[in-house]
């Protein structure tokens, strides 16, 4: 976490490490000492510095042209299912993910305002609907097609929204995980801008793997994922009053329970 917000930021205060990592202040620095005895930063007055900037910052996610060809069928299930929840008029956020990009196929004959941190969804929006698209500011990591702002306080503080379609890494009774602390903190910031979040998943996500945690699973107010999904989980997330829509096959039939 240290190493990925001085590589992104090139210079970073201690104490916004501290905040950012959850550390103590005297472990901390203990890191960074070792980090900088290896060479990969250098300590500076009050901060550190990366030793050299990096021309780009890679995610620890999967490429997106990789992840859309995954589980692609559910995906799609999944995706149309959630577009129904759409309603002209809406200002909704949707997060970038390989799930949530198929949600754009279905949403051409809406009239939205949509922000979307997705440079794909971004883009099949723009050539093919009539939505109001909206982007926030940032860098493009171009091989997860995700715009991301190191800054705590951007464009996005200004947008307010109905519902969030979110997809994620991977979910556990424990809540919402990504595996990449950049993308874990922006979809917390994202959050912050949103009534309701739906959470669109197929049964593949429901594995332990990642281990930065977005938000719990009360947090959540619909999650929709297919068939396969784990009954254990998605009874506790009824039981924590989450609304879970089932999508079978491509003919949206769904059960929900609240």
């Amino acid at each position: 976490m240290i190493l990925t917000e001085v590589r992104e930021r090139g210079v970073i205060r201690v104490r916004d490490l501290v905040r950012q990592t959850g550390a103590s202040s005297a472990t901390l620095r203990r890191d960074l000492v070792k980090l900088e005895e290896m060479g990969q930063l250098r300590r500076m007055h009050g901060g550190v510095e990366a030793v050299e900037a990096a021309n780009q910052t890679h995610l620890a996610t999967r490429a997106f042209g990789v992840s859309q060809t995954i589980n692609a069928e559910r995906k799609r299930a999944v995706a149309k299912l959630a577009a129904t929840l759409c309603q002209d008029g809406e200002s909704v956020i949707i997060n970038a993910g390989s799930t949530t990009w198929f949600m754009a196929e279905f949403l051409r004959d809406r009239r939205m305002q949509i922000l979307t941190n997705s440079v794909p969804i971004s883009q099949e929006l723009i050539a093919r609907s009539q939505n109001r698209i909206v982007l926030p500011g940032g860098e493009v990591y171009r091989e997860q097609g995700i715009i991301l702002s190191p800054f705590d306080e951007d464009a996005i503080q200004h947008y307010t929204a109905s519902k969030m379609f979110m997809s994620c890494y991977s979910i556990s009774s424990m809540g919402i995980v990504e595996g990449d602390p950049l993308i874990a903190r922006a979809e917390a910031k994202l959050l912050t801008r949103a009534e309701r979040l739906i959470v669109v998943a197929d049964s593949s996500k429901f594995q332990p793997r990642g281990n930065m945690a977005v938000c719990q699973l009360s947090r959540v107010h619909t999650l929709i994922t297919d068939s396969g999904a784990p009954e254990a989980i998605l009874d506790h997330a009824r039981s924590l009053g989450v609304t879970v829509l089932i999508a079978k096959d491509d003919r949206n039939s769904i059960s929900t329970a609240a």
